[in-house]
């Protein structure tokens, strides 16, 4: 694959991948590392649960807003979603199938996650978007192909997000219901660009029931 980008699991924490009964991918945001949204494992930690991240180059998966022009971000955006569907295809080949594989992200991160679920949907076992949306400027098509089948969808959000116009979570939510997931949209007043504790236990109440199947 040509792009600035590894198509590679760098970092892992929980049930190995070998003997695990669901994976989440985690994807970090802007600055953040594959070993720092690690970090949020344990806060969403549930036995028997792999945790694996990919690793941005410099720390960034596109250099500019995941509301500009989608060309401005070009060739990274482009290696960032082949990165994350290269993390799939090793999650699957480890033998966690796609129904048992959670897609979380935080803020680009969880842009990158959402993007990569609408221009992929199949039945997965989840997405969680934290702070983040769907990639594109304003008026951007949303025909997306496939269907999600009923994928538990996450999107927690500040309503006075500095980086995710609220009005992008709710579209987000829309799309996402139309390409057949179950979304959970929970949008937090006055809050910050962080994770809230509300957020970490619909996550782990999510990864609850797919490991419970």
């Amino acid at each position: 694959m040509n792009g600035p980008h590894e198509p590679r699991i760098a970092a892992t924490a929980g049930e190995p991948l070998e003997s695990a009964q669901a994976a989440v991918i985690m994807v970090h945001g802007r600055g953040d590392s594959a070993p720092g949204i690690l970090g949020l494992a344990s806060a969403i930690h549930v036995p028997g649960v792999a945790y694996v991240a990919p690793q941005a180059t410099h720390n960034t998966w596109y250099p500019n807003s995941f509301m500009a022009p989608m060309e401005s971000n070009q060739p990274w955006l482009d290696s960032a979603l082949q990165t994350v569907g290269g993390v799939v295809e090793q999650v699957v080949d480890a033998g966690v199938p796609h129904d048992k594989i959670v897609l979380l992200g935080f803020s680009q991160g969880a842009c990158l996650a959402s993007e990569y679920v609408a221009r992929n949907a199949r039945r997965y076992g989840g997405l969680a978007a934290l702070s983040g949306g769907l990639i594109g400027p304003e008026g951007t098509p949303r025909d997306y192909d496939g269907a999600l089948s009923g994928t538990p969808v996450f999107l927690g959000c500040s309503d006075v997000d500095p980086h995710i116009p609220v009005e992008r979570v709710h579209e987000t939510g829309e799309v996402l219901t139309r390409l057949g997931a179950n979304v959970d949209k929970r949008i937090y007043t006055n809050f910050g660009h962080t994770v809230n504790q509300d957020e970490a236990d619909a996550v782990r109440a999510m990864l609850q029931t797919v490991v419970d199947g």
